[in-house]
């Protein structure tokens, strides 16, 4: 098979995929054949610019909205997508959004909407896909976490909390599936240029930074495509993978 196609045949569903990471792994899956649906919860317009750029790829695209911290929401979703495009392959669960404060003056709403999407959305989503996975006895699940679930950070307690909470759900999924050929892994961003970060002071974070620079959207998407597409990657799973430019060492 061309290994520009190597995902022919295959329905890959990324969460939060109208920019950032997101839209990032969905291009790249999208060059490798996959089948993509575009999931977001408010940003139709860029959901469907995402869509299109897919589609003149020569693969078939759809954004699919919904609400991945509602129960209710993700499994009709899922069912959605089931019916529409036969089975669901490969999911990327990288929905997520930050309400960063110190925690003496967090409040609960701010720690709960983001455990809500950050863990909670991945629970939902991965448990809801993996009923179709354990039956087709096959399935590649990547969590998107962050180096800040690894070494913590100031002002995001909420964030780093749902973050390691991520990885540990990883590690629990990748044994509980193991013997249904599910593979289950997690991605560790550090510092990567996106919206999410455009707002920081990036001369005191490229000093915690060894290699001195922020990382890559499309650097994120290479890895993910290394652990869903590739034969070097079959025997990986419950892993929590650094892309940090170094911060972890």
């Amino acid at each position: 098979m061309n290994q520009k196609k190597c995902l022919s045949g295959k329905v890959a569903l990324i969460t939060g995929a109208s920019r950032g990471i997101g839209k990032a792994i969905a291009i790249s899956l999208g060059k490798l054949g996959a089948e993509v649906i575009v999931n977001y919860s408010s940003s139709e317009e860029r959901a469907k610019e995402v869509v299109e750029q897919i589609r003149s790829l020569g693969t078939n695209s759809y954004e699919l909205k919904f609400n991945v911290a509602d129960e209710e929401s993700v499994n009709e979703s899922i069912n959605k997508i089931i019916e529409k495009s036969g089975s669901i392959d490969i999911l990327i669960n990288n929905a997520g959004i930050t309400r960063d404060g110190l925690l003496m003056r967090m409040k609960s709403s701010q720690w709960d909407e983001v455990l809500n999407t950050n863990l909670k959305g991945v629970f939902l989503c991965t448990k809801s896909v993996s009923k179709f996975m354990l039956k087709q006895r096959a399935g590649k699940i990547v969590n998107i976490t962050s180096i800040v679930g690894l070494i913590g950070n100031p002002g995001q307690a909420n964030y780093s909390a749902a973050k390691a909470g991520v990885i540990g759900f990883t590690k629990t999924c990748a044994k509980e599936f193991a013997s249904r050929g599910i593979q289950v892994n997690a991605v560790a961003p550090g510092f990567i240029e996106t919206e999410m970060t455009e707002k920081l002071n990036y001369e005191d974070i490229l000093k915690a930074i060894p290699l001195n620079k922020l990382g890559s959207t499309e650097e994120i998407a290479s890895l993910v495509d290394f652990l869903v597409s590739s034969t070097a990657s079959e025997y990986i799973t419950g892993q929590t993978i650094s892309i940090d430019g170094g911060m972890n060492i």
